[in-house]
């Protein structure tokens, strides 16, 4: 899914399970690269740091310190 800049990016808070959308939008920024990531294929995120991640290998490297 393409971003134009005008889309707005979604504020979310991140559970054990899933997320709840704090303020609408169809995408988060992820922590460590800034890339959009549309909501319907954010994967993975982070509870204890309420921060979202594009893909397992970023999540992975960003939680253990790498």
């Amino acid at each position: 899914m393409l971003m134009k800049s005008g889309d707005p990016t979604a504020q979310l808070i991140y559970g054990p399970n899933g997320f709840r959308v704090m303020r609408p939008g169809n995408h988060v920024l992820c922590a460590v690269s800034g890339v959009p990531i549309p909501l319907e294929e954010l994967r993975y995120w982070s509870v204890s740091h309420q921060e979202a991640y594009a893909s397992a290998e970023i999540a992975s490297r960003r939680l253990t310190g790498q």
